[in-house]
């Protein structure tokens, strides 16, 4: 049997040359706050405009990219994200999470779960049950609005503007539950400014009646969020500020373990 035909060289007219290229455009435009001008990532890139437009082009149809045409900039699609959530799913992250999930649940007394973004859902990799607790909707493989959930608004919060408004793009992108929650797209961004604003998100019933939640972000290496961190407990049983400083400080520890560095925000001590 034939040995496999090694990929070319970027001189031996193979497709390795246009991936490597659309890779370092996603590489660079995953380290920037906010979507940048075509002229910028040619240049930061290496690639004439002509032959960066035609590239962009293909990474728009592919949803990788997304053109802010009002703005003339180019800024990651969804496509981008998911891949990120996929890798984010991986035991890579399971594996790293468990054991601080289940020392958290020990300091707070409340049911922990972490998730990923996929699309305008969260998805539940990791679950660790305190002790006497019923079950929560929040199963792994179970997936929920991320508008609506404390996790999904940890990770919301810290996207560019930009992904946010690709994500919910109209009004019949909110689903709702139970008659709460935001319905458009400037009352998310409300919801998103407070989360900033105090270090962490929270909801209260809008999952489920009667039972709150607070979350914060698991951010990678270039400070982009993986995954929201949760605790889950009835409502008016324990201190909100109790729950938010261990969810931050055990969010703290998994950023810095994936290479992160912890968000800004309130300090918070770290986790042993």
């Amino acid at each position: 049997m034939d040995e496999p035909r090694q990929p070319t060289t970027a001189t031996g007219g193979s497709q390795v040359p246009a991936a490597t290229r659309a890779l370092r455009v996603l590489r660079f435009l995953a380290t920037q706050p906010d979507p940048v001008p075509l002229e910028r990532i040619a240049r930061e890139v290496g690639l004439p405009r002509s032959t960066a437009y035609h590239l962009l082009a293909a990474m728009i149809a592919e949803g990788f990219v997304t053109h802010l045409a009002e703005e003339h900039r180019y800024g990651l699609g969804v496509a981008a994200f998911e891949v990120g959530s996929g890798y984010s799913r991986q035991e890579p992250l399971q594996r790293l999470s468990r054991r601080a999930l289940a020392a958290l649940v020990d300091r707070v007394g409340q049911t922990a779960h972490l998730a990923v973004l996929h699309g305008r859902d969260v998805l539940y990799v990791v679950e660790e049950r305190a002790p006497g607790r019923p079950p929560l909707v929040t199963d792994v493989g179970v997936r929920l609005p991320a508008h609506l959930t404390a996790s999904g608004r940890a990770v919301l919060a810290r996207l560019p503007a930009a992904q946010v408004r690709a994500l919910y793009p109209s009004p019949d992108a909110f689903v709702d539950r139970h008659g709460s929650g935001p319905r458009t797209l400037g009352e998310l961004r409300a919801v998103l400014v407070e989360t900033r604003r105090r270090g962490h998100a929270t909801e209260d019933g809008e999952v489920t009646p009667g039972m709150a939640s607070t979350a914060a972000a698991v951010l990678d290496h270039n400070g982009h969020p993986v995954a929201g961190l949760a605790v889950t407990y009835p409502a008016g049983e324990v201190s909100p500020a109790l729950v938010a400083r261990e969810v931050g400080r055990t969010a703290d520890l998994l950023t810095r373990r994936l290479g992160g560095h912890p968000a800004a925000g309130p300090e918070r001590p770290a986790v042993d």
